[in-house]
């Protein structure tokens, strides 16, 4: 554009009238710094937020370990019930014998004769009990504890059959106190039984299974704890 005849006032006008105006840019230099620590802190306070409700990889291998320890555990309990059914079948005529051949609990004559074949007999049973609750699997507190409550008991039958053998071929003083032994060891026994059979019922009905009476027979005077009145199968209310 050509200044000829423009005084220089007149152009320095024209020249500052061509300027392009402020696009607020000191407004917009206050506002962009307070939007982007905005945008940020939102980040991190949701990362903060995620990070302290997502479950910890350790609560999660927790919560799968017990899970998996609960479901193993029910089915222990119901494993274990059917064993001890089955050994109850297995030791009933055992007791049975022993019963008929030892005097009872409270001390009243009147034993049978025994064979020696008959003794064998319950020797094989005792010793097939005992290996049937051998090398026992690992579960929660109260499984364990029922578990080697029958094992125990089982132990123990197996030596009253035992120290009853020995008696037979004693006489005299000799053979009174070594049937004593097998008396106190056989109620010892029943009783062991009685406590886990008592165990593994409360265990089956928190299991979901209902009551299993798994309980050996006895009589008043040798002290086991006995069955509840609830039904075989029937659950607490």
């Amino acid at each position: 554009m050509s200044t000829i005849g423009i005084r220089p006032k007149e152009v320095a006008t024209i020249n500052r009238s061509r300027r392009p105006a402020p696009v607020r840019g000191a407004a917009w230099a206050r506002v962009l710094p307070l939007a982007v620590a905005f945008a940020l802190g939102a980040i991190v306070a949701g990362g903060v937020v995620f990070g302290l409700t997502r479950p910890d990889p350790i609560e999660r291998t927790a919560d799968r370990l017990r899970a998996e320890s609960a479901l193993r555990d029910k089915t222990q309990i119901k494993t274990l019930t059917e064993l001890a059914r089955g050994t109850r079948t297995r030791l009933v005529p055992v007791l049975d014998g022993l019963n008929r051949a030892m005097p009872p609990a409270d001390g009243a004559a009147g034993p049978v004769a025994v064979t020696d074949a008959d003794v064998e007999t319950w020797r094989q049973a005792a010793a097939a009990a005992v290996q049937d609750f051998a090398d026992p699997p690992s579960g929660e507190t109260a499984t364990n504890v029922a578990r080697s409550s029958l094992a125990s008991a089982v132990r123990q039958i197996a030596t009253t059959v035992d120290t009853y053998a020995a008696a037979r071929d004693l006489t005299g003083p000799a053979r009174a106190a070594a049937m004593d032994l097998a008396v106190r060891q056989r109620a010892d026994a029943l009783f062991t039984w009685s406590v886990g059979a008592t165990a593994l019922d409360a265990l089956s009905v928190d299991a979901g299974h209902g009551h299993q009476h798994v309980f050996l027979p006895t009589s008043p005077g040798q002290g086991a704890l006995t069955p509840d009145a609830e039904p075989e199968g029937s659950h607490d209310s």
